[in-house]
């Protein structure tokens, strides 16, 4: 298998819980794919060449193409390797919604019980660094004063999924792995990563602890690591294949030639601008230049993300 213009590469790193979601997603449609190893923490010049500013995990390359947050990153996969879906049960439209659910309160809820479990489990440099992307102290202490009832929050959290399991089904929308899976699976498996003793609640729901062994056993697809640099090389060496495409029913009007700025609205807030080359309801497409990697163009999900004219 080698790496061409064609190639999916993710940037990420193994204990990256948001890349394990996308990792569960190329294994149910069984892609080939390669790794590119990113630090945990910042600096990160090479990510940051790609995406002009955005440093969260991981980030999706097709040859120039680059796309950022997990929800576009899989909407792509979907598009380009529609067989077999990630939508088996109806959850076209409300599989992403449940995306939202699992990013942001689950996943928290998560966090908290890992690390009030285990507040030196990453060490100061980790959590200097999360207090910069959070833009508020990565504050261990209170995590640990709050992990009994985060415990709870997580329960709460397992027990919903293990709910949706109750009529004996062996995945969340029915008898095949989808989009629904990846997005709940991913939170348990960072806990058992770093802190297993977490997990005791879902141990206790065997219907949970049996629907984990199955998306598990998915595995990952077909991978092969690939350093940084020769990532940039093949983004510069390549031409994105989006097309300029206005939106008539932009709610700001923003059209194609603009000079756009986009950012997370929940955290890693980082602006990042270009011009607008395409959007919809559910993307926004930003070309722009950087030195080591020539013409660029980066994609963004609108769900969770601010555009605004530069």
């Amino acid at each position: 298998m080698s790496v061409n213009a064609q190639s999916i590469i993710l940037h990420q790193y193994d204990i990256s819980p948001f890349s394990e979601k996308v990792r569960v997603v190329l294994g149910i449609k069984g892609l080939d794919w390669f790794a590119c190893e990113e630090p945990v923490i910042m600096p990160k010049p090479e990510l940051v060449a790609l995406t002009g500013g955005y440093r969260k995990i991981p980030v999706m390359q097709i040859g120039a193409d680059i796309y950022c947050d997990t929800q576009i990153i899989i909407r792509e996969l979907e598009r380009r390797f529609p067989e077999p879906s990630i939508f088996v049960g109806g959850d076209r439209g409300l599989g992403w919604g449940v995306g939202l659910w699992t990013d942001r309160t689950f996943f928290m809820a998560a966090v908290a019980v890992i690390f009030g479990g285990a507040p030196d489990a990453m060490g100061e440099e980790f959590k200097a660094d999360r207090t910069k992307l959070m833009g508020r102290p990565f504050d261990t202490d209170a995590m640990v004063a709050g992990a009994p009832m985060m415990a709870e929050q997580l329960r709460a959290h397992l027990g919903w999924v293990d709910e949706q399991l109750g009529d004996g089904r062996d995945f969340l929308m029915g008898d095949k792995p989808g989009i629904v899976d990846a997005n709940a699976y991913y939170n348990l498996a960072f806990i058992r990563w770093i802190f297993p003793a977490g997990a005791k609640s879902a141990d206790a729901m065997p219907r949970l602890a049996a629907w984990e062994r199955r998306v598990a056993a998915i595995g990952h697809g077909n991978r092969q690591d690939i350093p940084r640099e020769v990532a940039l090389d093949i983004a510069k060496a390549a031409t994105s294949t989006e097309a300029v495409k206005a939106d008539p029913g932009e709610p700001n009007g923003l059209k194609p030639g603009d000079r756009v700025t986009v950012m997370a609205d929940d955290y890693g807030r980082d602006p990042i601008s270009g011009e607008l080359v395409s959007s919809s309801a559910q993307h926004i497409a930003l070309k722009r230049n950087d030195p080591r990697v020539g013409d660029v163009v980066v994609h963004f999900p609108r769900a969770g993300f601010l555009a605004m004219r530069a």
